[in-house]
């Protein structure tokens, strides 16, 4: 590979940007842990070997830009600007929890990041982002929604409708599709004719392509490349990102599925670190720093750890909470 997609990409970049996928990592390794111990419970999505997607793409929006996304969240929501330990304390079903425990793995939600998700109904939320895309050109601001979505969504007859209503109006929405290669556990070539995802635009004529979602960098730029796209008022952009999945689709998936080696092949590819030999390679990054950079991470993810588990547990009074409209005593 060139060394164009490290274009305007600064040592201070990449180094933030590779503490942020250690982070995940850390914190997503924790939580398959806590999982065991049934500190959670229900389903539980990890996002370990993909984060390289959602650091890549968080750097290249801004602050305003809306993201919605699907359950496999916990990343996508810390590259955004979560702390491990509100992850924790929702996961845990603690107080301090970002949806005050209501939510939990699949639904993490923060308006102050502007970051709208997850969503279990698989592809019902990809016609979200078009309308906040909507929201945004009716009011003239030049803000930008992002949703990410599987490749098991793009089957999906919402995923269809908002590409095409999003196409016609010319909405400022980027739909990006993280291609694990299996939705669920059936591998892309057993649910789809195309296996290249982004001829999905085709049929309405949008602006799509294909890049491998490993580096962080080539994320980045090819993400920036659509955001500037969509802001500019020329419409909405489908990217795919090839990536993969270390864990099962969930926590209750052993992934005996997959093909005797599979696995290890696509580790050669990791995020963590292809990052890291451009740190040494290119900036000049020791050893020594990227150890230090992993030390200091794994014991900000083990307090954030401890310190959520001992916070109160939700009240149970909390979970009707928004469900209906105040009742005043009215009609």
């Amino acid at each position: 590979m060139s060394d164009s997609h490290l274009e305007g990409v600064t040592k201070e970049m990449l180094l933030d940007w590779y503490r942020q996928m250690a982070l995940i990592r850390r914190t997503e390794e924790l939580a398959a842990k806590a999982y065991t111990l049934r500190k959670i419970v229900g389903f539980c999505h990890l996002y370990i070997g993909q984060e390289a997607v959602a650091v890549g793409a968080s750097a290249a929006l801004r602050k305003k830009d809306v993201v919605v996304a699907t359950y496999r969240e916990h990343g996508q929501i810390m590259a955004r600007g979560a702390k491990p330990r509100e992850v924790f304390a929702e996961l845990f079903a603690k107080e301090t929890g970002m949806t005050r425990g209501v939510g939990g793995s699949m639904h993490m939600v923060d308006k102050d990041l502007h970051f709208w998700g997850g969503y279990g109904i698989v592809g019902g939320h990809v016609p979200l982002a078009a309308g906040a895309a909507f929201a945004a050109k009716y009011k003239g601001t030049d803000d930008i929604s992002l949703v990410y979505l599987g490749d098991g969504a793009t089957q999906q007859g919402a995923f269809f409708e908002a590409l095409a209503l999003a196409q016609l109006w010319k909405l400022p929405v980027i739909f990006l599709i993280e291609n694990n290669f299996y939705a669920m556990g059936t591998s892309l070539d057993r649910q789809s004719y195309l296996t290249d995802l982004s001829h999905r635009a085709d049929g309405v004529g949008m602006t799509k392509w294909q890049f491998h979602g490993f580096d962080v960098a080539e994320v980045y730029q090819n993400v920036l490349k659509a955001a500037d796209h969509a802001r500019s008022g020329k419409g909405p952009v489908l990217l795919e990102a090839i990536t993969y999945r270390y864990r099962g689709h969930s926590m209750s998936d052993p992934a005996k599925y997959r093909a005797k080696g599979e696995l290890d092949e696509k580790k050669k590819h990791d995020a963590l670190d292809l990052a890291a030999a451009t740190l040494k390679e290119k900036f000049g990054v020791s050893e020594d720093v990227l150890k230090e950079i992993k030390t200091a991470i794994k014991a900000e993810a083990k307090e954030a750890y401890e310190t959520a588990d001992k916070d109160p547990d939700s009240d149970p009074t909390n979970l009707y909470n928004y469900i209906y409209a105040p009742n005043d005593g009215g009609a």
